[in-house]
Order: C-alpha cells, then structure tokens, then sequence
C-alpha cells in the first residue's frame, strides 16, 4: 500500500504535496492557482535503497547491520521503505515546467535543478533519522553508545536530469553534492563519469547551506493569468489615465513598489488580499537573494581589535522564516521596530489571515540576558496565574514597544532585566540596541505572533569578549534572549528557537565557528535544553553582577536544527 501524500512547507511559505510513484517519488507544486511565486509544477525523483549480499544477510538477522556497505561486493537495488545511514540512492528522472504561456523558462536551468534537488533534500531529511552507530565487524562487541558515531548521508546518482554536461559539476560548486574524492582525475575529458559518480549530500552538509542560495521563483510573463502577477489577464486592454500621464498599470504608490520588490515595510497593513508573501527569499528579479559575506578588513572598538561588520537586516524586516514541524508552526525572527504602527506580519503562517484570531497571551520568562544588566535572586520558575487584562491582550496588534514595556513590567521579568518603568525606559534601551555597531535586537513570532526579544551579538567586541579574550573567535556570535508569552514556553519550543538562531548564524557566514550563550548558573533548566541540543558548558565567567555558565555550540557539532 503506498504511503500517504506526505506535505512540504518550505522556508519560504510555499508548499510541495509528495506522492508515492513507482519507482520513487512526484513532488508537485501546491499554489499554481493562487499566486505567481512557483516552484516548477513538479518533477519526479527516483529513490532507492542498494545493498551487498552480506548486508541482505545481516539484514535478515538483525535490523541495525547495515549503514557501512562494503567495496566489491554484489549489489542489490530495493524500493525505498525507510532512510538508512549510506545505503539510499536518489536522482530526478523527469521535470514538469508550467505553461510557457504564462511563465518564463527559467534563465539559469541548473538554479532550477539545484533548487528542486535542494527542496527533494529538505523533504528526506525530515524523514525519521536511521541508527547513527552502525554495527561493523570492528564494533561487534561495543555497545551500541560507544560506537563510532558517522553521518547520515544519501547518495545522488549521476542518472536522468543529472546526467546533463557539467551538471554535477555545477551541484559540487554550489556545495550542494560532494565527493571523498578531491583529486583532479587522469581523464582529460571535462565530462567523464570518472570522480563524480560517488557523489552524496549529507544532513551536516545539508543543514550548513543558506537556503537563500537555491529558493528562487519563476517570473510570469506579460501574457501571464495568474492572480498576483504585474500585469492582468488583458494586457492590451487601456488603462485610465494613461493618455494623460503615460502611465502602466504597474505605477503605483511607493509602498506598493516597495511591496512588490520583496521589502518590507515595517507599520503598513499586509497586501490587499493577503496574498503576497515577504521572507529572507523574496526577491522582485526571481533570483536567488544569497549574497556572500564582505570581504575581511578590521577595525577597533574600546581597544579590541575585530573585523568590520556588515549592517544588520533593518527595523521590521524578516530575516529568518522555517517551519517546524514537530510544533506545526512557522518559526520567524525579524529585527525589532521603533515604528508607532505595529508591524505588519507578512511572512509564512500556517494560520489563515491569522491576525484576525485573538489568543490569549499570559506571563513572561527569562532564559538568557545580557551580562551588562544588573539582576537580582532568581524568583520561583512557576508562571503566575494571567490576569483578564493580560488575556485580553492581542500582542498582534501591539507596537514593538509597547510588546517590550508589557513584557519588561512583568515582575519576574523585572528580576532579571531591570528594565521596568514607564515606556520611554523601554524606548531608551531598545534605541540603544538599534544603534548599537556589533548587537541587533530581535522579535521570535510563532506564526506571526511575537513569542519574545532576542539580541543578537558578535562575541568579540561583546562584554562577554572582554572576559574571554583571545578565545573569542574573530565572527563568533552570541545572543539573549526573553521568552515573553506563556502560550510560546516549553523544552520543544526551546529546542526550535534556540536551534533556529544557531542556524542562521551558521548559513549567515560561514567563518561562523561558534554560537555562544552566557545564562546565569541556577539557570539550570535552560542550560540543561541547551546541552540537550548539542551546547556544552566550556566554564564559567564571573561578571560584576553574576555568575555565568558559558555555553557553546560548535560548528563542528551543528547536525541540524530541532524539526
């Protein structure tokens, strides 16, 4: 019996239904109807599992040996049932373009095969992780904790579309596929199978690329139907006013070109329609929006010596958007706003015109606060009970300030922070963070609602550099973090934000080594979710006002975010 429709949501709101075909998999594009922001229709991936002849017999014996396929054996090739650790086989056998009527073919052929390579990828690597440890002849008396921990990978195939001239060798430039084979190779010929038909992609690998390299969209024609295009259904039909002014019809308000181009503006209302949809990949040339970090020069700050920084996201803009599906929301991070309109939430929701729905919002908590700000003994961790003002609450509709003011008068929080008081306390403190030259702040939404305020620092010239000296790394990063809402606390939630910001960091700049958090030492239920997602304690650093537990997360130990 095949499996059931499995659905994809990707980091930039759209969504992708997989099916069971045979031989392997079609992943078809959902939203052709709705907008002009598409994947290709789909295409189809051919998905197997090979195995040696003494791996068949192992199998039949015990379910754990296998993972580590010997060289030179026998092979046989099986239907994919479930991942294993080396074992799986992918490549795409066909593409389903949409209508050249009403879409462009895409300019560059191999962004378009690497972005459905990529989206196949991220649809695999939520699938349930194999056994880690595999059983070998050399571990066949170690217990299975002890033994040598390898990474999960799926081999890509040089067949069907990836048979394409220097296709491969084009996937193996972007990062996406890769070889243990780093040689140049005796064959003088630039296309020979020899050195790229063992390529693979792994979790690590996988996990480690800015999804903003492959997430583009195709661009509509002028002839174009589709609802949400530049032009209408009637292109040479005349527009009023264009005897007068010479005028398109896609001269509109500044906003609207502003909209339209994928930037966001930080008080407007969302699109007419709610259609439009504004995240790190939006892009008005529908090409990808990586861009590669600056090149390195240095500079001083109060005596230390760091590389020049590139400026922050600005106020409002999402800079961070992916959908966790163990929660069955879209987690997003957008740089906090001094603007007297709440900001509009455009990015991806599972929720339908979700801020119409009022939920109700409760107590704050702290996990982690900057090492400059004076607290005091840390309060019982039970929430009190919300008040029926604090329920009435729609934090939506709230300006950036007036969420940080609610959130810094709650008395727990006020333990920690010291920042209670009338708004303009607030007001002080968030100018500070937005003028700051190495820290941004930061609002979490959980489908577009605000959860709590980050900060987000390079370590270096941080206070907690000046304690660590020359351990800080040169692009390190660190951050605080308040968790503002009782609806939006728990280890899974946790698990997903802390994670999340680790993610980014490591996609943002990959000279990033090391993500760091400096939390107080009774805080021991948010250092032990910490260690449980791959930080450790490396020591504590006395500050003038606290103890602190230095937790870091190493690129090296970086497998994946929570899903």
């Amino acid at each position: 019996m095949a499996p059931p429709p499995y659905l994809v949501q990707l980091p930039n709101g759209q969504t992708l239904t997989v099916s069971s075909v045979f031989g392997g998999f079609f992943f078809k594009a959902n939203g052709i109807n709705q907008h002009n922001n598409i994947f290709p229709a789909g295409w189809t991936v051919i998905l197997n599992t090979e195995y040696s002849d003494d791996e068949i017999t192992t199998k039949r014996t015990d379910p754990e040996l296998r993972g580590m396929p010997p060289k030179g054996k026998p092979r046989h090739i099986h239907a994919f049932k479930q991942p294993t650790l080396r074992n799986d086989n992918l490549f795409i056998s066909s593409i389903s373009n949409p209508s050249s009527i009403d879409f462009k073919s895409p300019t560059g052929p191999t962004r378009q095969i690497a972005m459905m390579l990529w989206a196949t990828l991220e649809w695999y690597f939520h699938q349930p992780e194999p056994n880690l440890r595999p059983h070998t002849e050399a571990t066949k008396d170690v217990p299975e904790a002890a033994r040598p921990k390898a990474d999960w990978r799926i081999n890509i195939r040089r067949e069907g579309v990836f048979r394409g001239r220097n296709l491969i060798q084009k996937l193996e430039r972007m990062g996406l596929v890769t070889s243990e084979d780093s040689s140049v190779g005796e064959e003088p010929e630039e296309n020979t199978p020899h050195g790229w038909s063992q390529m693979f992609s792994s979790r690590r690998i996988f996990w480690q690329l800015s999804a903003k390299l492959f997430l583009f969209t195709i661009a509509p024609t002028v002839a174009s139907s589709f609802p949400g295009s530049p032009y209408g259904s009637r292109p040479n039909s005349p527009v009023r006013g264009d005897h007068k002014n010479g005028s398109t019809s896609r001269r509109e308000s500044p906003d609207r070109d502003t909209i339209a181009r994928g930037l966001p503006s930080p008080g407007l209302p969302p699109p007419q329609g709610g259609s439009a949809t504004i995240t790190p990949f939006t892009s008005g040339s529908h090409l990808p929006t990586y861009y590669p970090p600056p090149p390195l020069q240095y500079t001083m700050t109060s005596g230390v010596r760091h590389p020049n920084r590139p400026k922050p996201p600005r106020q409002g803009e999402i800079f961070y958007t992916r959908y966790i599906r163990s929660i069955g929301q879209y987690l997003a991070f957008r740089v906090a706003s001094l603007s007297t309109r709440p900001v509009a939430y455009n990015g991806p929701s599972t929720v339908p015109n979700f801020h119409r729905h009022h939920h109700h919002h409760t107590t704050a908590s702290l996990s982690s606060l900057p090492a400059h700000i004076s607290i005091s003994s840390m309060a019982d961790v039970a929430p009190p009970s919300p008040s029926i003002s604090e329920q009435n609450e729609e934090t939506t509709s709230m300006t950036d300030l007036q969420l940080l003011t609610k959130w810094m008068n709650n008395p727990r929080v006020s333990k920690f922070w010291g920042l209670q008081g009338p708004q303009n306390i607030q007001e002080e403190y968030l100018r500070k963070c937005l003028t700051s030259k190495h820290s941004f702040p930061a609002i979490g939404l959980w489908d577009g609602k605000p959860f709590g305020f980050f900060e987000i620092y390079w370590t270096k010239e941080d206070v907690l550099g000046r304690h660590l000296g020359c351990e800080a790394g040169d692009f390190d990063r660190g951050f605080h973090v308040l968790v503002g809402e009782q609806e939006f606390r728990g280890k899974h939630r946790v698990d997903a934000w802390a994670t999340s910001i680790a993610h980014w960091a490591f996609v943002q700049d990959y000279r990033t080594n090391s993500v760091v958090l400096e939390p107080r030492v009774d805080n021991e239920r948010f250092i032990s979710h910490l260690q449980s997602n791959g930080f450790f304690k490396e020591k504590e650093i006395t500050f003038s006002h606290k103890q602190s537990a230095y937790m870091k997360l190493r690129r090296e130990n970086f497998e994946a975010p929570a899903l």
